[in-house]
């Protein structure tokens, strides 16, 4: 599967945006989606997750976002989404998806994903 992220912009702070992630491939649905941000001079992390229908399409989060953004997914259109709340400039990065078939249990991990897409920016300014 090949991935494509987009919707990334120069925000002000507390403004909203919503990426989106298209893919390639019909076995779209097999997989979990993730999101992730990667900040100059940071290692890349996860921020969010949703798993596939199997396993109940269930998200997750990581504490810096919780309660800020939700991912969501459409299988019809392959795409996952990332709607992105209240944004602050410590979100600056560039946003990243990608897949994996690991156990859901496993799947708040960086290293545990691939098909790694083009980014997209987001840039959050005070």
């Amino acid at each position: 599967v090949q991935l494509q992220a987009s919707g990334g912009g120069l925000v002000q702070a507390g403004a909203s945006l919503r990426l989106s992630c298209a893919a390639s491939g019909r076995t779209f649905i097999n997989y979990h989606m993730g999101w992730f941000r990667q900040a100059p001079g940071k290692e890349r992390e996860f921020i969010a997750g949703i798993s596939r229908r199997s396993y109940g399409d269930s998200t997750r989060y990581a504490d810096s976002v919780k309660g800020r953004f939700t991912v969501s997914r459409d299988n019809a259109k392959n795409t996952v989404y990332l709607q992105m709340n209240n944004l602050k400039p410590e979100d600056t990065a560039v946003y990243y998806c990608a897949v994996t078939q690991i156990l859901w249990a496993y799947a708040g991990t960086t290293r545990n994903y691939g098909n790694w897409g083009q980014g997209t920016q987001v840039t959050v300014s005070s």
